[in-house]
């Protein structure tokens, strides 16, 4: 999705409060990830979320904020995997303090995955979810965002990663803004240089 395509999305979407419930949600995750490399990535054994890893890469490139470049992790890694996609379960074993992990689970989150995030947790890790109303990753999890089941709800699963990668990427009032409004108004007290 562009840009153009995800704000018209947000109008559309925006009498269910869905958009804003997405720009909470990714302000916790740019809030918690405190260091490029810091922000985890995992799915489930079937469902790696490889479409969302795209999609924060490039609102990081984008957006100038390396910190919510994610580092992918995978459950399987094939032969031959270049470098950046050959990173296992053993990197949420190292997780500490000042990492986010990022679980997105469509499914119920079975529980290999469910002891890693609790360890993760318990050594300081930032733990967010999106899932379907998992209670026991919610439970584990800092922050959740739950996109219910079945045609009835207002978005889908890809669509709730949609909006939440936008948002991650946007300008917010940051101390990136402080300082930039701090330049303004010291170069207004300033005056003109001559």
């Amino acid at each position: 999705m562009n840009r153009d395509e995800v704000d018209a999305l947000r109008a559309l979407l925006a009498p269910t409060g869905w958009p804003e419930r997405a720009r909470t949600f990714a302000r916790a995750l740019r809030v918690s990830t405190a260091r490029p490399g810091g922000l985890l990535l995992v799915g489930t054994p079937a469902e790696e979320p490889w479409h969302l890893a795209a999609h924060l890469d490039d609102e990081a490139r984008f957006s100038h904020i390396q910190e919510l470049t994610p580092t992918l992790v995978r459950w399987t890694i094939p032969a031959g995997a270049p470098d950046h996609l050959r990173v296992g379960l053993e990197r949420l074993e190292a997780a500490r303090r000042g990492e986010t992990l990022f679980v997105v689970s469509p499914e119920s989150a079975p529980v290999p995955l469910l002891e890693r995030v609790e360890s993760a947790r318990r050594t300081g890790a930032t733990v967010l979810a999106l899932n379907q109303g998992d209670p026991e990753l919610d439970e584990l999890a800092h922050e959740t965002l739950t996109v219910a089941p079945g045609a009835t709800a207002p978005v889908s699963f890809t669509v709730a990663q949609h909006l939440v990668s936008a948002a991650a990427g946007e300008r917010t009032g940051s101390r990136r803004g402080v300082r930039q409004r701090l330049a303004h108004l010291l170069d207004v007290v300033s005056g003109p240089s001559a």
